[in-house]
């Protein structure tokens, strides 16, 4: 399970996060409070596959919550609004950023604000995992919703274990930065004036100064291993890119390119995944039209397969969060045929002019004329002739016969010919209220349509003399 810590501030937010099963906490950066926070948040809750959420809830010397933990409860409970599937649990942040700054003025000798922050969120979330050895209870959904989560371990023990004798010492503890020697110096100081009841201050301020200087020898032994974990942070992870447009041809060449072996990658290719959105293709329909194009970060451990899911997972919701099943039966559509129409539009036109290309071929389909679409064909020479050495030219390309050729065949082809993007799949769903029948991209990149064929002959002759000459 991956797990992300927040270091709540009123103008920074600090990010660390870590894998419940590698249970090293490596800090990922600072997010501005500006209003873009929460999209921002989502985003790395989305990017690293996570719900689970670590606060740091601030206390005073005395133990007791203050100002700035209403604060961070508030930001918990929003949390849960943007985010509602959210886990959220807190865990004591006492002289974290204190910690964290001492940390990297060890590491180097300038650094930013937003370096400290996430710092300190990596150390909240370190002694968090620590708390609870290798079992994370879970949230039950009234804590959830009132962003309430119980403290960790350390927490409800540390306040109640320090706060009877080292309130006092904690003070001075805090203005000396956990530094041990100044802390040992202190004492001997007070030895020359205290009596009496200040003895009690003493007695504090050593337990204080033990368990600061444990908590520090700590520190002092991971900061080495942490560095090395921070600047070995790339060969950990790694970015994986589905871009709109991209193949199943496309995307297993890059999963092998990554290091998967191309027989993991079949593997997962023809995977069950039990989606239901899946149920509506063909027997024997690949995963094609379905991996929703977007950045995802993985770790070198990752499987294949769970690669794979993630996309699938990303398309889910698209088509979920669009209602693009129930759209698409409006248009006299089914899903498969829908991302099959979405594939090719998005194929063949930019963002803008999409849903004008999808009114264009949703037109011929009701009026029965083939498609007539080149990247339908080029699709069908991937899959036959994928080096070109039998169709050599563009005349006998266009007479392959193959079930994706929309130049011979009425109708869409028989599957999509690309993983389409959100742009392309909404122009299905809404095309523009135009009725053109033909279209072509010009040699200055404008897409010019027309009503009939001698307009379509003309506008090809006008503005298609070297990009409709190009190979299929």
């Amino acid at each position: 399970m991956k797990i992300l810590s927040l270091d709540v501030g009123e103008k920074r937010i600090g990010v660390a996060r870590a894998d419940s099963g590698t249970r090293i906490a490596v800090p990922v950066g600072v997010i501005e409070v500006d209003g873009s926070e929460w999209q921002e948040i989502t985003r790395l809750a989305k990017l690293n596959s996570t719900n689970f959420f670590v606060l740091g809830l601030p206390r005073s010397n005395e133990g007791n919550e203050t100002k700035q933990s209403a604060y961070v409860r508030q930001f918990a409970k929003t949390l849960v609004e943007k985010i509602p599937e959210a886990k959220i649990r807190f865990q004591d942040e006492s002289l974290t950023s204190v910690v964290a700054e001492e940390r990297l003025k060890s590491r180097k000798k300038k650094y930013e604000k937003g370096e400290i922050d996430a710092e300190a969120a990596s150390i909240i979330l370190q002694d968090f995992l620590e708390s609870f050895g290798q079992s994370i209870p879970e949230l039950s959904s009234e804590d959830r919703k009132l962003g309430r989560a119980p403290l960790s371990v350390s927490e409800e023990d540390g306040s109640e274990r320090l706060q009877s004798v080292a309130n006092l010492a904690k003070k001075e503890a805090d203005k000396v930065k956990l530094n041990t020697k100044k802390a040992k110096h202190k004492m001997k100081t007070a030895t020359k004036w205290i009596s009496g009841v200040a003895v009690i201050v003493i007695i504090g301020l050593a337990a204080t100064g033990i368990a600061l200087f444990i908590r520090d020898q700590r520190y002092k032994e991971y900061a080495a291993y942490f560095a090395e974990v921070e600047a070995n942070m790339k060969a950990d992870v790694f970015d994986f890119t589905i871009r709109p447009g991209e193949t199943i041809f496309d995307i297993k060449k890059h999963l092998i390119e990554v290091g998967y072996s191309e027989n993991e990658v079949d593997t997962a290719l023809n995977a069950d995944y039990g989606f239901a959105f899946l149920q509506s293709r063909p027997a024997g329909a690949s995963l094609e039209g379905y991996l929703y194009g977007e950045t995802h970060e993985f770790y070198s451990d990752t499987s294949a397969k769970d690669v794979i899911k993630t996309y699938l997972d990303g398309m889910k919701k698209v088509i979920d969060d669009n209602d693009l099943e129930s759209r698409y039966a409006e248009k006299g559509l089914s899903l498969y045929e829908g991302i099959t129409l979405a594939s090719i539009v998005q194929k063949e036109a930019p963002s803008p002019e999409m849903p004008t290309v999808a009114q264009v071929f949703l037109t011929r389909m009701d009026y029965g004329i083939p498609l007539g679409s080149d990247v339908t064909v080029s699709y069908a020479l991937d899959t036959i002739d994928p080096d070109r050495q039998t169709y050599t030219d563009n005349q006998s390309a266009l007479k392959i016969d193959s079930c994706y050729n929309t130049r011979i065949y009425a109708g869409l082809p028989c599957g999509p010919i690309s993983n389409p993007g959100l742009s392309a799949l909404l122009s299905v769903a809404d095309p523009s209220d135009t009725a053109y029948l033909y279209f072509l991209t010009g040699d200055d990149g404008i897409m010019y349509y027309s009503y009939t064929e001698a307009e379509h002959i003309q506008n090809i002759r006008s503005h298609c003399q070297d990009l409709c000459e190009i190979s299929l």
